[in-house]
């Protein structure tokens, strides 16, 4: 049996007139990877910081296990400024013995690229103090990482990391014996990171097996029982798990949830854009051209980041734009934007670009425009429109949409200036929205939106006619918001990308290991898989099969007992039969998640 590691007794923490955490009672046991989700300001930070004991509660009971190693990335890094990068992450270890280290070779090629840190001035002999937030986050991550631990506490761990970075975090962490408890609002590094979710909702935190995927199926069953039925209807949870089972499967390799449930649970909800709609409604907004690039080079000062580019983004195009960091992505949208602005007037160094006649371009930029910070929510979206054509004869008010974007009545009434980061970022996406474009860029949109957010834009850009291009290092925003993948690899040449993320990653790895010396061949070979996986994965398959059919009974049992409801002594008989099935059901089901962990 697992240790206990971590718990939490009857734990309050009230913050004014708000209670943030009200009784909560959870543990942390050895091998645990548990992700903390919900919306910003319901208190998943201040859960974790009272967990790690960065910070006290107000009421209950927090214990630690006797000479716990415990590691914390916190969104403040304590990092000396004066230090180089080699004195924080390695310490006064000599160069053959750090280099000689596995694990320090991975983390350092991992998080910067290579074990003479690249992108960094003097590598590891760089001073910490001009470096960037990012920069400066990837060290302390680093920092944490090369430690062993017995539980890491991570806030926010994919926060300036790119598609590769995140990637190989999440396969550090599935490598690592270190338990774990993650707040991010990035989904796919929750499915591929963690088995247990924690959802923080108004003072009290609900607990659910599995993965991401699983915690959407298992809250849209809880949510399901709850409701009316219009309600589940309008449920955003269900059309999530509609997207989840029908456009992008397996993303749980050991799913909680019974897979015919789900099925079940979304039997009419429809998929969650109608494409060709779409597609027709925009061609009516935008007519054949958007913009079309001929021959075109894009530079940012006398660098040359693209070159010979001919390529077309079309009417209801929606076009995920991935690459490495520098590679020219966010200077390929301003080339566009500044096309579009000037009416086609202002081209690149080299090329043609044409704008369509009709493009209408909202810009969402890496930065947080400046507002007004003594106008209301409302009031600034207001300035921009006071209601909002979305398109199939949907309209919305100002106030509506305002909701919709998590922005409540009282809160629409709050100065622009005492908003924090994230809803500042929220306001800024609205304001976009108001002013019904029909081209949009969209340049890391996720940025401080916690889940239930970025859900409700999920939701909305599904229903938007138009052209769309996103920049993003969240894989799950790209994968259910686009339909199509271009890269831009580092080479100047901008390529599309048939099978998605997986093909992006595929190459670069390519790239990275046609960089890296030969390693010697290993005098081990591969193991092919042992007889006792070979064996379980039989037994599963068996399992499958009985279960199928322990429906099909449990479904005539049903129609008989319909069949004979006046009889009850045959309705009794029918019912034992029926408790019968559901108690072998329950064994199978625990006999099968046992051997899906070994197959």
């Amino acid at each position: 049996m697992a240790a206990n590691l971590v718990n939490l007794e009857a734990v309050d923490k009230v913050y004014g007139t708000r209670a943030l955490l009200d009784g909560i009672s959870l543990g942390v046991n050895e091998g645990d990877r548990i992700g903390v989700v919900g919306r910003n300001g319901d208190g998943k930070t201040t859960l974790i910081r009272i967990l790690a004991r960065l910070e006290d509660a107000d009421k209950g009971r927090v214990t630690h296990a006797g000479h716990l190693r415990l590691g914390v990335l916190t969104q403040h890094d304590s990092l000396d400024p004066a230090a180089t990068v080699r004195h924080e992450v390695i310490g006064d270890m000599a160069d053959h013995e750090w280099a000689g280290n596995a694990k320090i070779r991975d983390v350092l090629t991992g998080l910067f690229g290579g074990l003479d840190l690249p992108a960094f001035p003097q590598g590891l002999d760089t001073v910490i103090g001009p470096l960037s937030g990012g920069e400066r986050r990837r060290i302390a991550l680093a920092k944490l990482l090369i430690a062993d631990q017995d539980l890491i506490v991570l806030d926010e761990p994919t926060n300036h990391l790119d598609v590769e970075g995140i990637s190989w975090l999440a396969q550090h962490l599935r490598e690592r014996r270190s338990a774990l408890v993650c707040v991010t609002h990035d989904r796919w590094f929750l499915d591929q990171v963690c088995t247990r979710m924690w959802d923080v909702q108004r003072g009290a935190v609900h607990e659910y097996e599995g993965g991401y995927s699983d915690y959407v199926f298992a809250r849209a069953e809880r949510e399901r029982i709850a409701a009316s039925e219009e309600a589940k209807r309008q449920n955003l949870m269900r059309k999530e798990l509609a997207w989840l089972r029908r456009g992008a499967p397996a993303r749980t390799s050991k799913p909680r949830f019974r897979i015919e449930a789900a099925n079940e649970l979304i039997a009419d909800v429809p998929p969650p854009r109608d494409s060709a709609e779409l597609m027709k409604f925009a061609s009516s907004r935008l007519g054949k051209t958007v913009f079309d690039l001929e021959n075109v080079t894009v530079q940012a000062g006398p660098k040359v980041l693209i070159e010979h580019l001919t390529w077309q983004l079309g009417p209801g195009d929606r076009i995920g734009l991935v690459g490495v960091n520098g590679a020219g992505k966010t200077s390929l949208l301003r080339t566009l934007a500044e096309a579009a602005r000037t009416d086609g007037e202002k081209q690149p160094a080299a090329g043609k670009v044409v704008v369509g006649r009709t493009v209408k371009l909202a810009y969402l930029s890496q930065e947080v425009g400046e507002l007004d910070p003594t106008k209301r929510v409302l009031e600034a979206v207001q300035q921009v429109r006071d209601r909002v054509d979305l398109g199939k004869g949907r309209e919305m008010t100002a106030g509506q949409l305002c909701e919709k974007f998590g922005f409540t009545k009282e809160k629409q009434w709050t100065p622009v200036g005492d908003l924090s980061g994230g809803e500042r970022r929220r306001l800024q996406i609205l304001r976009l929205l108001m002013d019904e474009p029909n081209v949009l860029f969209l340049d890391e949109p996720t940025n401080d939106l916690d889940i239930e957010t970025l859900t409700q834009l999920e939701d909305l850009l599904d229903g938007w006619p138009g052209s769309m291009v996103v920049i993003s290092h969240d894989r799950y925003f790209v994968e259910r918001t686009t339909d199509r993948v271009f890269a831009l690899l580092g080479d100047r040449f901008l390529r599309m990308l048939p099978r998605g993320l997986d093909e992006y990653l595929e190459r670069r790895q390519r790239v990275i290991d046609a960089a890296t010396p030969a390693a010697p061949a290993p005098e081990v070979a591969k193991a092919k898989p042992s007889a006792d996986a070979r064996a379980a994965k039989k037994e599963l398959q068996k399992i499958e099969r009985r279960l199928d059919r322990i429906s099909e009974q449990e479904a005539k049992l049903h129609e008989r007992i319909a069949e004979q409801a006046t009889d009850f002594e045959a309705v009794a008989k029918l019912d034992a039969e029926l408790r019968e099935l559901a108690g072998e059901r329950e064994e199978l089901e625990m006999r099968w998640l046992e051997l899906a962990d070994d197959a």
